[in-house]
């Protein structure tokens, strides 16, 4: 069996210090408004292209910062350590746009718009779910029909992340629906072409300060330039680039139990009760020690990945796991943190109630744990076999 190299390069650990300075300094001291009122400042987007996140795993000669996909899960893992929103817009903007258009665009397209969305120039973000159609991709209404040299788009999508600030959306279609799945198509949408318009979904439990809402689609002219890879290929793109933004979920999740473990033993460390810290009590130190296992363990299997992805291995059974297993370990270590600060951890002075709000969201998208339970199950069962990929994602150096 292969060796994996878990040591961090001095490169990476220069990225993870600025990245959790960046947090502490940029976004923690303001979340609690933001998250409040629906919204993060929007030059934050500055930020994030000037510390060269927008382009992390992105190749230079594409404009971006050429660093390897672990370094993604590095800075993925620090953003949700502020907030999950600010790591659900580069898993969104860079996981499933641009590592998409990396894999499956040709050099026309990677030119015009992978090259801009790695700079930060441009937003990116990707639309497949739809009213209807969540898990079961194959039920989506969305259709494009070719006439001459465009395709005309009607359709609906709907949790889409980015959805009133992304620039170019990958968004999946049928272009035949006697295949089923395999007559979905993708395609290069931007936000400026006629007959589209988004708007924002209200009232979220979680992820407030991140926006989310609906794509709508009346008549669209998507030129034919603008497919992405053949007709028929929609649903192989789609669940390729799953397997990157589930990456960056699972990679957020990390993050999230190392914040919720921060929070908690800082109260532990000062709240008192029964003559001593509350840390000193052996169920206080259970939930605590559960923290640390999910959080080890998640990041066992998130670097793994990345380790394949570092290699040019397809990996969608093992970041399956890792989405599945990080997400319900950082819900878990969520939910024991507003526990272990009582009364105080239902309220707002701390930051464990956004925790536990914004830890659920994850369980859901990019595949319900249901569906991952599935997956594996089905794997181990020998119903599932992965078959090599005709476009996959181009290994690190």
């Amino acid at each position: 069996m292969r060796a994996m190299d878990f040591q961090f390069s001095d490169e990476q650990l220069m990225l993870r210090q600025s990245v959790r300075h960046f947090v502490d300094r940029e976004i923690i001291p303001k979340i609690a408004e933001w998250d409040a009122k629906g919204g993060f400042d929007q030059a934050i987007w500055k930020q994030l292209a000037q510390l060269g996140l927008l382009g992390i795993c992105i190749p230079e000669k594409y404009g971006g910062s050429g660093m390897d996909y672990n370094s993604l899960a590095i800075a993925c893992e620090e953003l949700e350590r502020g907030d999950t929103a600010f790591r659900t817009a580069v898993s969104v903007h860079t996981g499933l746009n641009s590592m998409t258009l990396l894999q499956w665009g040709n050099e026309a397209q990677k030119e015009k718009y992978l090259k801009p969305q790695a700079k930060g120039d441009k937003i990116g973000a990707f639309g497949l779910t739809e009213p209807g159609a969540g898990s079961d991709v194959a039920s989506m209404s969305s259709n494009a029909v070719l006439e001459g040299d465009y395709y005309k788009l009607n359709g609906q999508k709907t949790w889409i992340s980015l959805c009133d600030v992304a620039d170019h959306f990958i968004v999946f279609a049928y272009t035949d629906r006697s295949k089923s799945h395999k007559g979905i198509s993708a395609f290069i949408v931007e936000r400026t072409m006629g007959g589209f318009s988004s708007k924002a979904i209200k009232g979220k439990y979680g992820i407030r300060s991140g926006n989310t809402g609906e794509l709508f689609f009346e008549d669209v002219l998507i030129p034919k330039e603008n497919l992405l890879g053949e007709e028929g290929e929609g649903f192989k793109i789609a669940m390729s680039a799953l397997d990157n933004g589930r990456f960056t979920v699972a990679a957020g999740a990390v993050g999230l139990i190392d914040a919720c473990l921060e929070a908690s033993v800082k109260y532990c460390q000062q709240r008192e009760t029964f003559g001593k810290k509350i840390g000193d009590h052996q169920l206080v130190k259970q939930m605590i020690a559960k923290m640390e296992a999910g959080y080890q363990m998640s990041r066992l299997l998130v670097y793994r990945v990345g380790d394949m992805k570092n290699r040019g291995e397809r990996n969608t059974r093992e970041t399956s796991l890792a989405k599945w297993q990080a997400c319900d370990f950082a819900n878990q270590a969520a939910d024991d943190a507003v526990q272990i600060h009582g009364a105080y951890g239902y309220s707002d002075e701390y930051p464990v109630a956004r925790f536990l709000r914004n830890s659920k969201a994850p369980v859901i998208y990019e595949g319900t744990r249901e569906i991952h339970t599935l997956m594996q199950a089905d794997y181990v069962l020998g119903n599932r076999v992965d078959r090599k990929l005709s476009h996959i994602l181009p290994p690190w150096k």
